[in-house]
């Protein structure tokens, strides 16, 4: 945190908050949580329908998290940021109360996913020529792993980076990367040398130049997100832009996961509860006659009342796993298998949870004004991305040694 300043004062938030800390957050962490909150709800939640139905959102929504310090909440103070990975993680959570999963995504793979490698990893000029604008919001960054044939794999990278005098020369294509039309650089892991399986991988910052060529991908959900299919035609990379050590490309996608695998645990959470205390007001608002004629709320019937209750079970229990974990990994403990334990626990419940809140609101949540059937496209991906659910289970399969 910078001297003289608290993340309650940074971002406006009042004296105290209603909730009561569960570790690893504090007090302090709580006020910041109520005035991210605040942030989402006046100023990116009015917006969101918009930017979903344009299939984008303005580069300015960076420019303004970063006025309010939110982009470098877990960075160094001394590259603009706070050096705060809880409060990052409250931004997360909270930024899932948007509206669209694609804004979310949006921010938090720029911030959350695509700088972290280069903040790990990176050598001093590269910081100061790519975090440091990054936590600004002056240049936006994308991770590119995953490709059109390879999936999970990243053993079968194929994307070549042949070294040439002064660097090298890449030809490849990457496909599903989150912010990949907007993005400025683009952190990409590529093949350095013809051996196989996880060996000869390295990572180049890779700047938009001629050569490379981004197009738009159309998604059951996450509308407002530019995911992107990328090529690279020889495009030339100079040796200042390898990220790490070359061959050692291997060992940082394994470092970056575990964050980013804690961030879509993170806003799962905090997506199921925002359509949780949606569906709840409607059970209660939402009036029908019972057999006398009376009107009553459809929530006093015991069907809706038992699957509220069931929802509620479940995101209390995806929260406990997720703020355990984040526990460990903020502690600086080996946290690969209650991370596992987390993303596996809260995705597949984040969509089969907006699905259910989809189904106590009848045919109202089949229309889009409702905004629960976005919530429930948007929700399918967490099974899928940052490692499929059945990644984590074979993970987690072989942490038992199996």
């Amino acid at each position: 945190m910078n001297a003289g300043s608290s993340l309650s004062e940074k971002a406006g938030a009042g004296s105290s908050s209603a909730r009561k800390p569960i570790p690893p957050f504090t007090a302090e962490h709580e006020d910041f949580r109520a005035a991210v909150r605040r942030f989402v709800e006046t100023e990116l939640y009015p917006h969101a329908t918009e930017w979903e139905n344009a299939r984008w959102f303005p580069d300015d929504v960076f420019a303004r998290c970063a006025e309010l310090g939110y982009l470098g909440l877990k960075f160094p103070a001394e590259y603009g940021g706070e050096g705060d990975p809880v409060a990052d993680a409250v931004f997360v959570e909270e930024l899932a109360r948007c509206g669209s999963g694609g804004l979310a995504a949006g921010i938090g793979a720029h911030a959350g996913i695509a700088l972290p490698p280069i903040w790990k990893f990176g050598t001093d000029e590269q910081k100061l020529r790519y975090l440091v604008p990054g936590i600004r919001g002056e240049l936006i960054a994308a991770l590119a792993i995953t490709e059109p044939d390879t999936g999970s794999d990243v053993a079968s990278i194929r994307t070549l980076a042949r070294k040439v005098d002064g660097g090298y020369i890449v030809n490849g294509s990457k496909t599903f990367i989150t912010g990949g039309v907007r993005a400025g650089i683009i952190v990409t892991a590529v093949k350095t040398t013809a051996a196989g399986g996880h060996h000869g991988l390295s990572f180049l910052i890779v700047e938009r130049r001629d050569g490379v060529e981004s197009s738009a991908l159309e998604k059951l959900g996450w509308h407002a997100s530019d995911t992107a299919h990328i090529s690279f035609d020889d495009v030339f990379v100079p040796d200042a832009n390898l990220l790490g050590e070359e061959n050692a490309g291997f060992y940082l996608i394994m470092a970056n996961f575990q964050w980013e695998r804690l961030l879509m645990a993170l806003g799962a959470v905090g997506g199921m509860q925002a359509a949780f205390e949606r569906t709840l007001r409607f059970a209660l608002e939402r009036e029908e006659l019972d057999d006398s004629g009376a009107a009553r709320p459809i929530g006093e019937h015991q069907a809706i009342r038992h699957r509220l209750a069931e929802i509620a079970l479940t995101i209390e229990a995806g929260r406990d796993v997720t703020y355990s974990a984040l526990r460990r990994y903020v502690s600086g403990e080996d946290a690969v298998r209650e991370v596992t334990i987390a993303k596996l626990a809260t995705q597949r419940a984040a969509f089969e949870v907006t699905d259910a809140c989809l189904q106590i609101h009848g045919t109202e949540g089949y229309l889009a004004e409702y905004e629960i059937e976005r919530a429930a496209r948007d929700a399918r991906l967490g099974p899928i991305g940052g490692g499929t659910d059945e990644i984590m289970k074979e993970i987690l399969g072989r942490s038992m040694g199996l």
